[in-house]
């Protein structure tokens, strides 16, 4: 249980940050549990040593009564257990890309089409990668979640003071409840918009993992978290040793050895509408990721 809860405590209440109020799309009901783990079809995970591992972590915008969602917020893991060393891609929400078998959209729209699987095989063959699972999310029982931990530790980059978020910090070490995390993972009043805040979402992720290796997991606090994520969790495809396998993967990571880098772009406009293009670092980037999982170059 230790190892199981390592990786998914994390990840899960962290990616409820992205979300809003209630979940959507489809396979998703409205009402259900907080957070879903997906095995991607064509996943192939094995416990080989140094074999590199792809997970997909989206938060959706689906609202009270809404049927469909998007992607709202999307983070590709690339994890190298070889090296002890990760690396989180960001994307844009509004990044304009091929959806198999829909033509061009933007890259959120693919959840709202085919939900998980589709997102997940979109983000897959924009990278070059094949992901195993996704872990998705809607603001439903993640402030719970948050705040049966006991809140986390956040390095805040910059001063905020955004209204519609309700996201108020000053820069520096900030201790966060529930919906403290979740007003800064919202928060777009911000210079360099949803860049930046897919930049703060990755960083709400990385405190939630130093917390968790910080504290040590006594066999307490696993039951403890354990608990609060059976009450909030459901799965889709993935079995227990699925998660036992991703939770020793996580484990094996130190954060100070995961990167986080926003995939880069420009803003534009395609079919009447403003979407973001990709940089023309960007075929460079995903080259330099999807070989194993690290970025060595800046």
């Amino acid at each position: 249980m230790t190892i199981l809860t390592g990786l998914l405590i994390p990840i899960l209440l962290v990616s409820g940050l992205v979300a809003s109020a209630v979940r959507g799309g489809p396979g998703f009901q409205i009402g259900a549990p907080a957070f879903e783990v997906t095995r991607v079809d064509e996943a192939h995970f094995t416990d080989l040593p140094g074999d590199v591992q792809f997970v997909l972590i989206v938060g959706n915008d689906a609202r009270p009564g809404d049927r469909t969602s998007r992607g709202d917020a999307l983070h590709l893991v690339g994890v190298n257990p070889s090296s002890g060393r990760a690396t989180i891609l960001n994307f844009p929400r509004d990044l304009w890309v091929p959806i198999p078998g829909r033509g061009t959209d933007k890259v959120n729209a693919a959840f709202e089409a085919g939900g998980p699987l589709l997102q997940a095989r979109t983000i897959g063959q924009l990278v070059g990668v094949n992901v195993g699972y996704v872990i998705s999310t809607g603001f439903d029982g993640f402030q719970a979640m948050v705040d049966e931990l006991g809140g986390m530790d956040v390095d805040v980059p910059m001063a905020m003071a955004d209204r519609n978020s309700g996201a108020f910090f000053n820069p520096g070490v900030t201790h966060m409840d529930g919906g403290a995390a979740l007003a800064m993972a919202r928060n777009r009043n911000l210079a360099g918009g949803d860049f930046t805040r897919s930049e703060n979402q990755a960083r709400l992720i990385l405190a939630a993992l130093a917390k968790l290796r910080g504290e040590g997991p006594t066999v307490a606090r696993t039951i403890s978290w354990l608990a609060t994520l059976l009450r909030h969790s459901t799965l889709d495809g993935a079995s227990y040793a699925d998660l036992y396998r991703l939770g020793r993967l996580a484990l094996s990571i130190d954060p100070a050895g995961i990167r986080s880098v926003t995939v880069p772009g420009s803003i534009g406009s395609a079919a009447n509408q403003s979407v973001v293009f990709l940089g023309g670092g960007a075929a460079g980037l995903f080259a330099d990721f999807r070989d194993d999982g690290v970025l060595q170059n800046s």
